[in-house]
């Protein structure tokens, strides 16, 4: 039972419902007291609604609302962090270069930048959709969540949510917005110039999102918006309508095509046919018909001076720039043209005097777009799949069929709830041109759904592609089957998945899958390996000298600095590494020499001559390596002797 207000009718409220009834496009969303979003009256837009003359005020075609300014502000904002290695949760850390990454993706696209600046090919996300659920990448922008949860009432005593974006709450799709803005300006300046991103919605934000999507990665760069119908049974809506499908949305860089997809078996019966050289498809050759004469006939795409494909029985017409057909063929015979260039046998599939005839009787041929009769030949048909429809409604989408309940056969019942179908997200990547050694990123990746189609994918054609996920460590509730089974969040989930999935697809495809990369290098963002140095005299005290002798945190590992620095310096994090030993100290080389790094203290110098005689592109060591000023002088003078050209630093 719902608890009494004891208290009287909030009246504005009740007369701001009244309006967005009546003037829906009037309502907005704008920042009240103390920064907190709330619904508004768009009194122009009012004003508007009750004139027959144009309002004066300036007007420009955007996409706008609360936040907006902010979220640009907040993409843009450097943070203070690091991703750590963690060797432990990892599978074949040595040789993958797989990446599971663990954190706000925010921050995470934030480090991936300088490393991965246009090198993704395919970008595949299936973001939180908007439906009133919670949130769980939160925006701050004008007050801390847990500020605003308690003045709107939205926490109990101890602090648990109870109302949560809500279609009530001001800020419903401004936040949603802002969250998935700021994140795709990220996103975007990854994505190579043939690159091509998916994102998958719902009903709630498909209008918004269009609007983002086409803003941040262009309108002239969408390539298609794609219906899948993943939910057969339908799911029940506020409006009495069934919900089945969701949309795919893809978008490109400025390069970018899309690919194929295979055709099905019906699609193979319609289209080919067999014989002894294998398959054949009937290609369109469309033709003109003069009114004048059916004894004419002029194919659009021969030209006059294409000699290596004549037409049999027709001759060049000077004077109409057209063919002339010299004999009519009888009804049934076929016309066979010569091989041409490519060394195929072109051959007509009706006589041209049966499509003439036809045309009078407007059947037994098919027509192009213009209403023409449309000739067809016969050529070898490219094992290279169809052009993908706009709807995609194949058995194999359903995401329970095969999302949840092919989940639950790896790992159990209920681990994780909605995943996507694994046919939907193979299907998205063959559509994104994801090639044999593509790179795919997925910055939320729940249940890594896309890791598992990208292995997939690899086994199933000898592939190379690479895959980086990045995920929210949000905790399983307590009372959920995954907590039973001992996933304490939600990357275990993903993580486990991988794991199940990659030995699985291995075992099923012995042959294809021999040299499967199905191993993942963990990461886990966290604060910056360095303590804060910053402070002005006036702050600097003796004790916090003595405490900064090294600008290292104490917990920090040599591969916590080693991949810092890789960061640091624009290096991808997937590179393959060794660590030996050498006069003592352990020195680990990247790559075969784009890094070499030493951390150790007091390093010889016999081991400082050994790095630079190999000659690398970068080479980095401790601050604190070196004990005074004279021995980084040293350093860099046995470099500028050795490796003039190699960079060298300190952390």
């Amino acid at each position: 039972m719902e608890k009494m207000k004891m208290q009287s009718a909030d009246l504005a409220e009740q007369n701001l419902r009244k309006l967005e009834t009546l003037f829906p496009n009037c309502i907005t969303e704008t920042a009240g007291e103390n920064g907190r979003i709330k619904k508004a009256v768009d009194f122009e837009k009012l004003r508007a609604m009750f004139s027959d003359a144009v309002m004066q005020g300036d007007e420009s075609y955007e996409f706008t609302w609360v936040g907006k300014k902010a979220a640009i502000a907040d993409a843009n904002r450097p943070i203070r962090k690091t991703l750590r290695p963690c060797r432990e949760e990892s599978v074949s850390w040595d040789t993958t270069q797989n990446l599971y990454i663990e954190g706000d993706n925010l921050e995470v696209l934030k480090l991936l930048q300088e490393s991965y600046l246009g090198q993704v090919d395919v970008i595949y996300i299936d973001p939180p959709y908007n439906t009133g659920t919670n949130l769980i990448y939160k925006n701050n922008f004008y007050q801390s969540e847990t500020e605003y949860a308690a003045e709107s009432g939205e926490i109990d005593e101890i602090g648990n949510r109870l109302v949560v974006n809500s279609r009530s709450n001001g800020r419903f799709h401004s936040d949603w917005c802002s969250m998935i803005y700021e994140r795709l300006l990220l996103a975007r300046n990854l994505l190579s110039e043939k690159g091509i991103i998916v994102l998958t919605i719902d009903d709630n934000e498909i209008n918004n999102i269009t609007s983002i999507m086409d803003e941040i990665f262009g309108e002239e760069n969408r390539l298609g918006v794609v219906i899948i119908k993943n939910n057969p049974q339908g799911r029940s809506s506020v409006t009495g309508f069934q919900i089945s499908h969701e949309y795919a949305l893809f978008y490109g860089g400025g390069s970018a095509k899309i690919g194929r997809l295979p055709r099905n078996q019906n699609q193979l019966a319609r289209y080919s046919e067999s014989d002894e050289n294998g398959a054949f498809e009937w290609r369109n050759f469309r033709a003109q018909y003069s009114s004048e004469s059916p004894k004419m006939v002029y194919p659009i795409f021969v030209k006059k001076d294409c000699t290596d494909f004549r037409i049999p029985n027709m001759k060049w017409n000077e004077q109409t720039q057209k063919y002339d057909l010299l004999e009519q063929p009888a009804s049934d015979e076929i016309i066979t043209l010569p091989v041409d260039e490519t060394g195929r046998t072109r051959t007509w599939k009706w006589a041209i005097s049966t499509v003439a005839e036809n045309k009078k009787q407007e059947m037994g041929v098919r027509k192009d777009r213009s209403g023409q009769p449309a000739v067809y030949y016969k050529g070898r048909m490219k094992n290279d799949g169809m052009t993908p429809y706009t709807i995609w409604d194949k058995p194999e989408y359903s995401s329970s069929t095969f999302g949840a309940n092919l989940l639950a056969d790896m790992m159990g019942n209920g681990v994780f709830s909605y995943p996507k179908s694994l046919f939907a997200v193979i299907d998205s990547l063959k559509v994104a041109n994801a090639e044999k050694d593509s790179l795919v990123l997925d910055f939320f990746s729940g249940s890594a759904t896309t890791a598992h189609a990208v292995m997939q994918l690899n086994a199933e054609d000898g592939g190379k592609r690479k895959f980086i996920m990045v995920q929210l460590p949000e905790p399983t509730d307590s009372k959920s089957e995954a907590a039973k089974a001992g996933y304490q969040n939600i990357c275990e989930v993903g993580k486990e998945r991988i794991r199940r999935a990659g030995a699985k697809i291995k075992e099923e495809n012995p042959l294809t899958a021999a040299d499967l990369d199905n191993g993942f290098r963990v990461f886990k963002l966290d604060e910056t390996n360095m303590k804060d140095v910053y402070y002005t005299p006036a702050e600097t005290t003796q004790q916090m000298l003595a405490n900064l002798e090294s600008n290292i945190k104490p917990d920090r590992t040599a591969l916590d600095l080693l991949f810092g620095c890789l960061l640091d310096w624009g290096l991808p994090i997937s590179v393959p590494y060794r660590s030996e030993q050498i006069g003592g100290v352990t020195v680990h080389t990247c790559n075969d020499g784009d890094l070499i790094a030493c951390f150790d203290q007091e390093i010889p110098e016999e081991v400082i001559e050994n790095i630079a005689k190999r000659h690398p592109l970068r080479a980095v060591f401790r601050d604190d390596s070196f004990p005074d000023s004279q021995c980084k002088i040293n350093v860099d003078e046995i470099f500028k002797t050795i490796s003039p050209d190699t960079d060298v630093k300190v952390i």
